[in-house]
């Protein structure tokens, strides 16, 4: 599927580009979704399939939305197999400077909580310099069927 800066392919890497897009959180939802989707991840969901598919979205909702936040907005939203059985999303943006988990000073407050739920939901994250910018990204481990 090809859509606005944006393909689906299997297990070739899709991406999203979005510069100066609008509505960006949930163009990059529909477009991880519609990866998950090519890539077999919502066929015949059993309850552990859909909690791991729900994490993804999270996980890309709160990337996305930290890119928005602290680096002028995302410029590429990227998905990718990464491994037999693991899964890898990207957000690039044009901030060269690196995430770091907050210390949790008051968790009852909102704000701040982002990569933490990222470094519990996620096999590994992390963050790669880019020429312009950086990646940050998670994988994830696809449940067995």
């Amino acid at each position: 599927m090809e859509q606005a800066g944006g393909s689906t392919h299997g297990s070739e890497t899709d991406r999203l580009a979005l510069a100066g897009a609008s509505g960006v959180v949930g163009r990059c939802r529909d477009f991880v979704h519609a990866s998950l989707a090519a890539r077999g991840w919502l066929d015949d969901p059993d309850e552990e399939r859909r909690a791991v598919v729900e994490d993804v979205m999270l996980m890309t909702s709160e990337l996305v939305t930290n890119a928005c936040l602290h680096a002028g907005g995302p410029r590429e939203v990227s998905v990718r197999d990464a491994g037999r059985s693991r899964l890898r999303v990207e957000v690039v943006d044009a901030s060269p400077q690196r995430p770091t988990l907050r210390t949790l000073e008051a968790p009852a407050h909102p704000g701040g909580h982002g990569l933490r739920v990222v470094d519990r939901l996620a096999s590994r994250w992390g963050s790669e310099p880019r020429p312009e910018g950086k990646a940050v990204w998670f994988e994830i481990e696809r449940p067995t069927v």
